[in-house]
């Protein structure tokens, strides 16, 4: 039975000013990291996505003023084992790429039925530990877009 879940994601870089990157470890594939991600909801607005999903995800409350619009957008094909959730004949996703800066003491608090935990680690290391090749370039891009402090 297909699903209805729409095939347009947000990834969520969190970071820190000093540019660790706070990584999630999948439930349901242990040992898979990444970054905050999940789909838009029906006419929802990608920035809005991207703060709820940042939200339930990892616990940090923020405006969606907060999250910085990289204006990127990935395209990737879906899993197999994943695409009963979209409609019949869906192959692929586009995601779009945001990050929000936090400071790295911010209280994290995970969704323990998606995540078994957390981890900070400073960008190369993160970029190198992430299952997920759109994931792995956003971060190796961070330096591009921010300055050490």
């Amino acid at each position: 039975m297909a699903g209805n879940k729409k095939p347009v994601s947000v990834l969520v870089l969190i970071h820190s000013p000093a540019l660790e990157v706070l990584l999630l470890e999948r439930a349901t594939r242990p040992g898979f990291w990444q970054s905050v991600t999940g789909s838009q909801e029906a006419d929802e607005p990608l920035r809005d996505t991207a703060r709820r999903e940042v939200e339930e995800e990892t616990g940090i409350v923020v405006a969606p003023q907060d999250i910085d619009d990289w204006r990127l957008e990935n395209r990737y094909e879906i899993f197999a084992e994943w695409r009963h959730r979209y409609p019949e004949g869906v192959t692929h996703n586009r995601e779009h790429v945001f990050s929000l800066c936090v400071p790295r003491e911010v209280p994290i608090v995970t969704a323990p039925l998606e995540h078994l935990g957390f981890l900070w680690l400073p960008w190369r290391e993160a970029a190198d530990k992430v299952f997920s090749w759109t994931n792995r370039d956003a971060i190796l891009l961070l330096p591009s877009r921010y300055r050490f402090s």
